[in-house]
């Protein structure tokens, strides 16, 4: 029987080659989503991936979809942490609601998402936890206190997780990805697509199976030696220390 991987926001952009570069390794992936049914209904109908709705910041829908996604499925032997939304703005204008909105799906996700699988994967000695970070939580970003704030939470839960963890046999692990081809990232304006290309040292934007490829080794016995660890995808558009 394959291994089940369970990928949040697994229906769109980086998202959506995840769950494709997962099935592909043989996986048997299930991709949730918030909003767009006709979008998921096609990427379902297109891959054979199963499809879930249900918002990753509200722990009761996180624990009754985790639950059903077992029950048809099998239990959850990868999770990947994908999720994420943006409400930019710079803070001396931001509200309360765009602060909140994106720390409850990004950073609060990470505990109703994990917390109803964990125990899981403790008990069966075996497990990968995958949470996609980015660049903006390692360097910041101007008009994104809140994103940023967000994606630098989730490198810090990654890392005290892996260390509570690994005597089980659970690795947890972040991915930091830069400016990646997406269809969010397309719909920029070209100038700023140009300004945003000109800072990239390969001078291209990522492509999305560049970050699918990198869940996939996580995700397999080749890394279980791997854990704790933030993994820059980003063309030399900031270098991490350490």
């Amino acid at each position: 029987m394959s291994k089940v991987a369970l990928v949040t926001g697994g229906t769109r952009g980086i998202g959506e080659a995840i769950s494709r570069g997962l099935k592909d390794a043989g996986y048997t992936v299930a991709a949730t989503f918030a909003g767009n049914v006709e979008k998921a209904e096609a990427f379902k109908a297109e891959t054979g991936i199963h499809v879930y709705k249900w918002d990753v910041s509200h722990p009761d829908e996180c624990e009754a979809g985790i639950a059903q996604v077992e029950s048809e499925l099998g239990p959850v032997d990868v999770l990947v942490n994908n999720a994420g939304i943006t409400r930019d703005g710079m803070f001396h204008k931001m509200d309360f609601d765009q602060w909140r909105a994106v720390l409850s799906t990004n950073l609060d996700s990470m505990f109703t998402m994990t917390k109803p699988v964990i125990n899981g994967m403790r008990g069966r000695g075996a497990g990968r936890i995958i949470n996609i970070s980015s660049i903006n939580g390692q360097k910041g970003q101007m008009g994104q206190t809140n994103y940023s704030a967000a994606k630098a939470g989730v490198i810090g839960f990654t890392k005290a997780l892996a260390q509570e963890n690994a005597f089980k046999g659970i690795t947890v692990n972040a991915i930091c990805p830069g400016y990646i081809a997406t269809d969010m990232v397309a719909a920029m304006p070209e100038k700023v697509l140009e300004s945003i290309v000109s800072g990239i040292p390969v001078g291209r934007l990522g492509h999305p199976e560049e970050i699918a490829q990198s869940v996939v080794y996580l995700a397999s016995d080749a890394a279980a030696f791997v854990t704790g660890s933030v993994l820059t995808i980003n063309g030399g558009q900031y270098i991490a220390n350490g």
